[in-house]
């Protein structure tokens, strides 16, 4: 029997909305049947509306050791960024279908704060992924990533999804 893939999603800060936390309960129980899913959540540090470049470092370098914190070292880590590679829904599907056959069988997606990741972080991660030049609430980010992942699953066993 094929062991199922571990996917690991590493956020920071806590979803404070019900209708997005509902959204990704139901992408977690969807994606049980496919893989072994996780969301860790890390805590975001608290951002003055007046921020020096220098304040911004030091929120973005706290964030970061929390997350690296919670990688498994034997992770294949993919940092959401907004200068990572796009992908379309297709090609990220057949990407962690290739991940797989070449073992990498614990992949652990990060998204940021809202300020971003550090670099710490970013040279941590294999590879950067972009869903878009926009900027999106990273709450709602997650709702997005998990839902890809699902429909990439979805992609690879060749079933029926709405476009």
């Amino acid at each position: 029997m094929k062991k199922k893939m571990n996917i690991i999603v590493i956020s920071v800060g806590k979803i404070k909305e019900s209708f997005y936390r509902d959204a990704i309960k139901e992408y977690e129980k969807r994606l049980s049947r496919y893989c072994t899913f996780e969301i860790i959540e890390v805590a975001d540090e608290k951002t003055p509306d007046q921020i020096s470049d220098l304040q911004m470092e030091q929120i973005k370098e706290k964030e970061g050791k929390r997350i690296l914190g919670k990688v498994k070292e034997q992770s294949y880590v993919i940092a959401l960024s907004i200068l990572g590679q796009k992908r379309t829904s297709i090609q990220l599907a057949k990407h962690l279908e290739t991940l797989a056959i070449q073992g990498q069988s614990h992949i652990t997606f990060i998204i940021g704060g809202s300020l971003g990741l550090c670099d710490e972080v970013l040279l941590r991660a294999n590879e950067e992924l972009s869903f878009s030049d926009m900027t999106f609430p990273h709450q709602l980010m997650r709702v997005i990533l998990v839902e890809q992942i699902y429909r990439s699953f979805r992609i690879q066993k060749n079933e029926p999804y709405h476009k």
